[in-house]
């Protein structure tokens, strides 16, 4: 526990930037998803204290995430209560669990990395065009939305376009002085003075938009801010009325087919979401720490169980709180633990002060977080890589930004694996001519998505040529690969094409034909 602490002086200006960052996201998803606001509160808290502590990850933050919005909102309106749906919310958590206990956990290991740095490119596009509005005092479309198509029936651009016409001046004034704040806190001459590290650019971000909120009290109420345009946390005016935010899950429910369905969905969604999270943390972490994926999964079920039991929302790895985390310069585990303990103390004793706050600071901080996601100097790297990485990367890229976050990935997926597929079908032939000789050598895994490849290849040998078919490079040959090659040598004379056959002791056992065959022996190896 102590090698936490030492961390200390970097962790704590991380957790007040998360927690500033996470607020204004559990309410407004809690609200887009038929909830109370109070139950996207108890998912930031618990994701923060619960998943925070029992988590492998240093940098990933849990809480209410966007792309469960659609499945919570037609969850709550198919149950018949909500404490229904709070049941079906630990169950999940309970699937999640044994997700973890069965170890499959592994499954983000096998999503390519262009498709990984595709969709962080994407969410930090999404993040700026979904907070462009919100800078400007526009404030339609709940926080935290991450989908194309917005429940407003805008979609992404068209909201950007709307708010042109609803400028609240005081708001727009925050918000770009936010920006040039934080642009400036990524100086040299700041980095390098002590009091710039102790009052990190999005809490002064912050301070800033509170104070000028304050002031433009005396401006005409056409350029000042509105009640709505500032965070907006339930009060409680006593300790019954706050412990009544909380509720319990309906077990009368249990026999309800439709719970287990809900919690089935909500487990699968939620833990893919955060193994794709997890995988892209573990890429912007400047320590390269590896997180375990299966300990993820009992840490998520755990916390989904908790948050359940409370009434609050189902929870994921967030990349958008763990990116922010990181670069506020966290460490350690402790800053998301710390954020979550945060939002605790101040719903609870203090959330007056937190209304005070403009979300155009807010969405200054989000738009910054976006741009360093999404730097152009991105997409330039991958270029240079070769189609076969910049393709699956753009098209992530633009899937999530046109659909939600897991369609993206899995069209992205799907690119990724084409293009891997195709690189083996020419790496997995290999073809070298001399005037009339020539050489076709098999190499690696030789599946049977070769066989239209392997059979161009042939048709391709002039007649009267000498060809040598080279398998001991092969380390697998497919049963379809063979019998390309013995329809081939069963006509090869027909064009008078001598072949030779090379076979290593591995590929040997394969029933190769011996009419108008060759057979090197071990010495023509």
């Amino acid at each position: 526990m102590k090698k936490y602490f030492q961390y200390f002086g970097a962790d704590f200006p991380a957790a007040i930037v998360v927690f500033l960052v996470a607020i204004p996201l559990c309410l407004g998803i809690a609200v887009a998803s038929g909830l109370s606001e109070f139950s996207g509160l108890i998912g930031g808290i618990v994701g923060g204290i619960v998943v925070g502590a029992l988590s492998g990850s240093q940098l990933s933050v849990s809480g209410p995430a966007a792309g469960l919005t659609a499945i919570v909102a037609a969850a709550v309106l198919k149950l018949p209560s909500a404490e229904a749906f709070f049941l079906a919310v630990v169950l999940a958590g309970c699937f999640q669990l044994l997700l973890g206990i069965f170890k499959l956990g592994v499954i983000g290991d096998y999503v390519p990395n262009s498709v990984i740095k595709g969709m962080l490119a994407a969410i930090g596009i999404i993040l700026i065009l979904k907070q462009l509005p919100h800078l400007v005092g526009y404030d339609k479309n709940y926080e935290g939305d991450e989908t194309f198509i917005q429940l407003s029936g805008e979609n992404t651009f068209s909201s950007v376009i709307n708010s042109l016409n609803f400028f609240t001046p005081v708001a727009v004034l925050i918000g770009v002085l936010g920006i040039f704040i934080l642009v400036v806190y990524e100086t040299q001459w700041v980095k390098s003075r002590k009091i710039f590290q102790i009052f990190s650019g999005p809490l002064v971000v912050v301070i800033v938009g509170i104070i000028i909120t304050k002031l433009s009290a005396s401006v005409p109420k056409a350029f000042a801010l509105k009640t709505d345009q500032l965070v907006n946390i339930p009060v409680a005016h006593s300790a019954n009325e706050f412990f009544s935010f909380f509720r319990l899950p309906d077990w009368t429910q249990l026999a309800n087919t439709e719970v287990w369905v809900t919690a089935i969905t909500l487990a699968l969604v939620a833990s893919l979401e955060t193994l794709l999270g997890l995988e892209a943390i573990d890429k912007l972490d400047p320590m390269k720490r590896v997180s375990p994926t299966n300990r993820e999964l009992l840490a998520q079920g755990s916390g989904n169980i908790v948050s359940g039991l409370l009434g609050g929302l189902p929870l994921t790895s967030v990349i958008v709180r763990s990116s922010a985390n990181i670069q506020a310069g966290a460490r350690t585990k402790m800053s998301a633990i710390m954020h979550g303990i945060l939002i605790l103390v101040c719903v609870a004793f203090i959330p007056g002060m937190l209304n005070i706050i403009p979300k155009a600071a807010l969405a200054a901080i989000l738009i910054y977080t976006g741009y360093k996601l999404a730097k152009p100097s991105l997409a330039k790297l991958y270029f240079k890589k070769g189609w076969e990485q910049f393709m699956p990367f753009m098209v992530t890229l633009l899937a999530i930004v046109f659909t939600d976050l897991l369609k993206g990935v899995l069209i992205g997926i799907a690119v990724g694996v084409f293009y891997i597929i195709r690189s083996n079908f020419r790496t997995a032939i290999f073809v070298v001519n001399d005037e009339n000789r020539y050489l076709i050598r098999l190499r690696k895994d030789v599946s049977f998505f070769s066989k239209p490849v392997l059979k161009r290849k042939l048709e391709l040998i002039p007649p009267d040529s000498v060809l040598i078919i080279d398998l001991t490079k092969a380390e697998f040959v497919d049963r379809d690969i063979i019998d390309t090659i013995n329809d081939y040598l069963l006509h090869a004379h027909l064009k008078n094409i001598e072949v030779t056959v090379k076979k290593s002791l591995f590929n040997d056992s394969h029933q190769l034909v011996t009419k108008d065959l060759v057979l090197a022996d071990d010495s023509a190896h």
